[in-house]
């Protein structure tokens, strides 16, 4: 059975590039469009990508270092378990937001609403589809 395992690697499918250079400012990138700038790898995995609204972005906290059990929330003050926030300072620190997909040019996969810092780590991308 695979819940024995130890550890997990990944490597990063692209980079985030934005203006954003100070991680408290990333919740103000709602409005503001970023680029992610995949691996020439991965640039044929961005095919059929712009047939969709929405894409949910999974990407690494590579800034953030430790967590706490117990955070406050910044979205209403309360204090919760680390699994009931949406803080960057995590067991794993993956992060995931849904965006609103702009335009793809090669490998450079515009997108709108991102809240990660020029250079943050994609791990994945996936269609956002609402059910």
């Amino acid at each position: 059975m695979s819940e024995n395992i130890e550890s997990i690697e990944m490597k990063p499918v692209g980079y985030v590039r934005n203006n954003i250079k100070d991680p408290s400012s990333a919740r103000e990138m709602k409005d503001n469009e970023s680029l992610i700038v995949m691996n020439e790898e991965y640039t044929e995995a961005l095919e059929g990508i712009e047939e969709f609204e929405k894409l949910q972005i999974l990407f690494f906290f590579n800034l953030s270092k430790g967590f706490n059990m117990v955070q406050k929330r910044h979205y209403d003050g309360k204090y919760a378990g680390v699994f009931a926030t949406r803080s960057p300072r995590r067991p794993n620190g993956i992060g995931v937001t849904v965006v609103k997909s702009v335009k793809v040019e090669g490998n450079k996969l515009h997108v709108k609403g991102l809240d990660a810092v020029d250079g943050t780590p994609v791990l994945d991308i996936k269609p956002h589809i609402d059910q």
